[in-house]
């Protein structure tokens, strides 16, 4: 036992060597003919494919001198390879593949700012309102990428994009099921010389105010609500208190509450997919292909070199643009399909959806520029209806981003997020919900999972992928027309897309389960009951509204918004049990975190650990803030900056 425990320590170390060695050896190699030595990941595709060989060739080396080439596979099924990723969070991909990574990410995501304005007009009346829509969808979008950009350069500094999610509209869903929220009957009223069309809403006693007051009066309402709880939210994160929530965070409780939420949107996905399961069967095949079954091929690629001349390199084109590729061709058989006339012509019909030219008439109307700003729509009022749904969709958005967090961090192989980070991230999402909150959004953002699957996915970790995504959203939301062709993508083609990132991101959470012990009827009882109770209780919550009566209103509805939730159900009744059912740290899966968390940090410096990260904890410090200000008083005081100790 001993001797196999010494060897494998001896593998580890030799295969951290073979990494170092491998580096030495290729910028030797780039010092010997430029006179300069670059990072592994230089952007050329023939100079990749001639820096991985010299890789496994001083593996090759270091592990024969050892003699231990033939345990390699055996320690690798633990430690898993030492270079996962085509780019690190910190390298910087040449700028026309930046470019085309950012659009993927985007692309990936542009279903949330369409389907969440969908719903939010619902809440607000505004379903036959199509300036409203174009409104919050410009708000939306604009918010997207404004919080993409600062969680990626101020926030957690991790490569998660930032947006509107199921999280906030659940709540928004139950709330709109009350006497309250309630939509009147709309109608047409045809008045004036010119035959105008104004919408009317029935008020009661036989009188109607325009549908377009009531829509103002609702947003003033939400936003109102939205900021306030957007100051609470960010206060959680400027204060510290989201790193002391995390000592009582687990992977016990994050597994359950997360994969609830990428559950819950089987909904969302098969109202995308209804219109054309061919289409979006098409389109999460094919992502599946090249993302997984030629994980291990590379794509020939003609290229020509002063070196070299004209030939050919292999490079993972289409595992690293397999959401990009898959997406096109879904979307391009779409149009095929639409020109054929295989799909109908009826507007009414579910089927028309899937059509290419089924929004067609969104980049007309598109203005060519629309810039957002503060009280545009609506000024700011207040709802308790509105603040109690967003108070605790604010709760479990705190929840779901530390589960991100964590997960994008063991997707791009980078250490635990320490303290700071967190704090720094939640404080960031909390001003993004301010700003929310004032432009009109009716919703705030939060950290996307299916993201996170997608660089596990492609193999894309870069932070500037997002940033340059950030940017991307805000010239959509700003230049109407731009943004207008990303909402012309059929639906079936976006379900197809989700599906398979949904799936991924799941799958990520549950593998976050590797940390705990899984032999323990503790732990798997807790989460299995947990999971059945998050799906149990919201659809007898929804079938049974009437069963919650507790004679008082509010509570009534406070409730119902908490029953209906199922990330709050699960994620509640795991975190009781697993802080109150006997357990050692180990067996929970927190004894890491809290070394983490308490160790000094030079402590961290030294602390040896089974994993072999591709980058430390400089990845989370901010790089443009001064050491004087790390050694300072006020960086002790305000528990978001990478202190150092004097």
């Amino acid at each position: 036992m001993e001797e196999n425990k010494s060897k494998t320590a001896e593998t580890n170390s030799i295969l951290i060597e073979c990494n170092d060695f491998a580096h030495r050896f290729s910028e030797h190699n780039e010092h010997s003919s430029s006179g300069t030595s670059n990072s592994v990941i230089t952007g050329d595709p023939s100079r990749e494919v001639e820096l991985s060989e010299s890789r496994d060739l001083a593996g090759d080396i270091l592990l024969r001198d050892r003699g231990l080439s033939d345990e390699v596979n055996e320690v690798e099924t633990e430690t898993e390879r030492f270079t996962p990723l085509h780019y690190n969070v910190s390298e910087c991909p040449p700028p026309y593949l930046l470019v085309l990574f950012a659009l993927q990410q985007a692309l990936l995501c542009v279903s949330a700012p369409v389907s969440v304005t969908l719903v939010v007009a619902e809440v607000v009346c505004a379903q036959r309102d199509e300036a409203i829509k174009a409104h919050i969808i410009s708000a939306s979008m604009l918010m997207c990428g404004v919080a993409t950009f600062l969680m990626s350069t101020f926030g957690v500094r991790l490569p998660i994009f930032q947006g509107p999610t199921s999280i906030y509209l659940v709540p928004l869903l139950v709330m709109s099921t009350s006497s309250e929220w309630q939509c009147p009957k709309i109608y047409e009223d045809v008045t004036g010389p010119d035959n105008t069309t104004t919408l009317l809403a029935e008020t009661g006693n036989d009188t109607a105010t325009p549908v377009r007051e009531l829509i103002i009066t609702k947003i003033a309402q939400l936003s109102g609500s939205l900021v306030l709880v957007g100051i609470f939210h960010f206060l959680i994160g400027a204060l510290g208190l989201a790193g002391i929530i995390i000592r009582f965070i687990g992977p016990v409780t994050i597994v359950p509450a997360i994969v609830l939420v990428g559950l819950y949107l089987f909904k969302l996905i098969v109202k995308f997919c209804r219109p054309s399961w061919f289409v979006a069967s098409v389109t999460s095949i094919l992502n599946l292909i090249f993302s997984l079954f030629l994980a291990n091929k590379k794509t020939p690629i003609p290229f020509w070199s002063s070196a070299k001349g004209f030939h050919i390199v292999w490079f993972p084109l289409h595992q690293m643009f397999s959401v990009m590729i898959s997406l096109l061709v879904g979307w391009g058989l779409s149009a095929l399909l639409t020109i054929s006339g295989f799909y109908t012509d009826d507007s009414t019909s579910e089927e028309y959806l899937a059509r290419t030219d089924a929004k067609g008439d969104i980049i007309s109307k598109a203005s060519f520029f629309d810039f957002p700003y503060p009280g545009k729509l609506a000024g700011l009022s207040f709802s308790s209806a509105g603040f109690l749904s967003f108070f605790i969709a604010t709760l479990m958005s705190v929840l779901d981003s530390i589960g991100d967090y964590s997960a994008c961090a063991k997707v791009v192989r980078v250490p635990q997020v320490p303290k700071f980070a967190f704090n720094r991230g939640i404080a960031v999402e909390g001003l993004a919900t301010i700003v929310c909150g004032s432009l009109g959004c009716c919703h705030a953002t939060i950290s996307f999972g299916q993201n996170v699957g997608a660089i596990g996915s492609t193999g894309v970790a870069s932070r500037r992928v997002f940033q340059v995504c950030g940017v991307i959203y805000i010239l959509c939301a700003v230049i109407g027309k731009f943004g207008a062709v990303f909402l012309t993508i059929p639906l079936p083609v976006l379900g197809g897309t989700m599906l398979v990132m949904i799936g991924l991101f799941i799958g990520v959470c549950i593998s976050y389960l590797e940390a705990i012990n899984l032999r323990s009827t503790r732990n798997i009882a807790i989460i299995g009951i947990g999971l059945l109770l998050g799906l149990m209780m919201p659809y007898w919550a929804t079938t049974n509204p009437d069963k919650i009566n507790t004679g008082v209103d509010g509570l009534d509805a406070l409730f119902k918004i908490l029953l209906s939730n199922p990330a709050f159900v699960g994620g509640f009744f795991a975190c009781v049990m697993d802080n109150s059912v006997p357990g050692t740290l180990k067996e929970r899966g927190l004894l890491e975190q809290m070394k983490e968390l308490d160790a000094n940090p030079s402590d961290r410096l030294t602390r040896k650990t089974d994993t072999i990260y591709l980058e430390g904890r400089e990845v989370y410090r901010l790089p443009f803030l001064p050491e004087a200000l790390r050694r300072s008083r006020v960086a002790k005081i305000f528990p978001v900056f990478d202190s150092i100790s004097t």
